[in-house]
């Protein structure tokens, strides 16, 4: 992950706290000396409609706008090639690396659907 986006994370989570503290406040004025004008520019666009600039790609998905992206933005995060946006949304995207992006998914039986369903009847 590049630096500018390791840069916007902190800085959203920063701003969306609850309560901020004096130290919070001089850590917000230095995120935002260093991150480039047009990328803080499109970031205060969504602030200043309270959303968040900054979303999570999970499974292909936006977790900003919730829909499919295509694979190069995914290729475009992997290979680490400036800050992609979400084509949807327009929001700055980042690999969430403590989840996985291919978790198993739970499979359902029938059969035990169907058990269920007599009983709930």
């Amino acid at each position: 992950m590049n630096e500018a986006i390791k840069n916007l994370i902190e800085l959203q989570s920063l701003e969306f706290e609850e309560t901020i503290s004096a130290s919070s406040e001089k850590r917000v004025e230095a995120l935002r000396a260093i991150i480039p004008g047009p990328i803080l520019n499109r970031y205060d666009h969504w602030g200043d409609q309270g959303k968040k600039g900054v979303a999570a790609l999970r499974q292909q998905v936006c977790t900003g706008c919730h829909l499919t992206v295509p694979v190069s933005t995914r290729v475009e995060l992997l290979a680490d090639r400036g800050i992609p946006v979400c084509n949807n949304c327009g929001r700055f995207l980042y690999l969430q690396s403590d989840v996985p992006e291919h978790a198993p998914k739970k499979k359902v039986s029938t059969k035990t659907n169907t058990r269920q369903l007599a009983h709930a009847a």
